[in-house]
């Protein structure tokens, strides 16, 4: 059997938020309870009993392997002039249907509000004469491209592909980190 569980969260402080507050995780919830049976969040069970039975070794082999095999096939990106593997987690992340479904339409509501904007910004500017935002915002961006302006899209698509950055909070509800619209990292690589 497995030492992967073994002491998690005993030996060290819980991870704590900005604001003090623990930070939540992921397969157990919060607060996390380690060394219980099985983890607090349904959708990870079947991964828990899997992953139980490795050694921190093994599951540092496989993730040493991957980054390995990523560096190897060129899957990497720069970071201060030199060249990394491509950050992929050995642990997938494990989303349930009726939290995907949330999930999915929101960030389909947002990439619709960022076409519409963009299509405003290089377009009637309506959010200028309606004074949501000053003109020299948009003018003075450096992603903002002149040549562009008055120029519609093919089928008024600006976001061939779209990068939204989720994260968790300390409640355990699904945040927007950011949202990557130009060449999203790792886009090459699809």
């Amino acid at each position: 059997m497995g030492d992967l569980f073994d002491g998690y969260g005993s030996t060290l402080a819980p991870r704590k938020t900005a604001s003090g507050i623990p930070a939540y995780d992921e397969m157990f919830g919060v607060p996390a309870t380690p060394g219980d049976a099985a983890p607090s969040r349904e959708a990870y069970r079947e991964l828990y009993q899997a992953l139980a039975k490795m050694t921190q070794e093994e599951l540092r082999g496989r993730t040493d392997s991957l980054a390995s095999s990523y560096l190897a096939q060129g899957v990497t990106f720069d970071f201060a002039g030199e060249e990394r593997p491509f950050p992929l987690d050995a642990v997938p992340r494990v989303i349930a249907y009726d939290e995907w479904s949330r999930i999915e339409a929101g960030v389909k509501q947002r990439v619709r509000a960022l076409e519409a904007f963009l299509d405003d910004a290089y377009g009637n500017q309506h959010c200028v004469r309606d004074g949501i935002l000053p003109a020299r915002l948009i003018s003075s961006s450096q992603y903002f491209y002149r040549q562009a302006a008055g120029i519609r899209s093919a089928n008024g698509v600006r976001i061939q592909v779209s990068g939204i950055d989720l994260i968790r909070d300390e409640h355990g509800e699904m945040r927007v980190l950011e949202d990557n619209v130009r060449v999203p990292s790792g886009v090459s690589y699809v």
